[in-house]
């Protein structure tokens, strides 16, 4: 039975095996902070990979595929893919936000402080705001909009065409603002002053 057959699988293998490396390194004091940091950056990942994989990858093919005449068209990856890179994408990004919420909070540093941009917070404290405005663009423009794209929920050719341009530019902002916002995340456990 190997557990890479499934993603289930491998996901709780990916777990198991981290687990060992941590009791294989002694480090059985393992602290709340490390796992929800940990929980952070893995759903951050999710997130974050999702976002450049539809900018950088699924965007431009669809594209590429509407203009091929004798190929299949964008009708796999808009029926199979983009459903469930979307459901993944979602719920990456609310994962991301309330691990990053709870590790504030457990860190030391508090939601408060940060989203006030507080002496010793502000570099965190701007990757927050940032994040927190992306988590909106996922939640209020890109996902009610890729319904209507994907057939999800039913509209007009016009509304359609209207969706895609709002999808497209509030996904666009939301790959502009990570980079600040990786900075402002990684500066942070870096030592950047301010």
């Amino acid at each position: 039975m190997n557990p890479l057959t499934s993603v289930l699988g491998t996901i709780l293998s990916g777990f198991v095996l981290a687990i060992l490396i941590v009791m294989g390194l002694g480090m059985s004091g393992l602290n709340l902070w490390a796992l929800e940091v940990w929980f952070h950056v893995l759903s951050g990942v999710v997130w974050i990979g999702l976002l450049y994989y539809f900018n950088f990858v699924q965007v431009p093919a669809v594209g590429e595929a509407l203009g091929d005449e004798g190929g299949p068209g964008p009708a796999a990856i808009n029926k199979y893919v983009a459903p469930r890179a979307l459901l993944w994408f979602r719920w990456g990004a609310v994962a991301t936000w309330v691990t990053g919420a709870a590790a504030l909070e457990t860190m030391g540093i508090g939601l408060v402080n940060a989203f006030t941009l507080q002496e010793g917070a502000a570099v965190i404290g701007i990757g927050a705001w940032l994040g927190t405005i992306m988590l909106f663009n996922v939640w209020v423009l890109i996902w009610p909009n890729q319904k209507k794209i994907l057939g999800i929920v039913d509209a007009s050719a016009d509304q359609i065409a209207a969706a895609k341009k709002v999808a497209l530019m509030a996904s666009r902002t939301n790959t502009l603002l990570s980079i600040p916002m990786l900075m402002c995340m990684i500066g942070h456990g870096h030592g950047l002053p301010f």
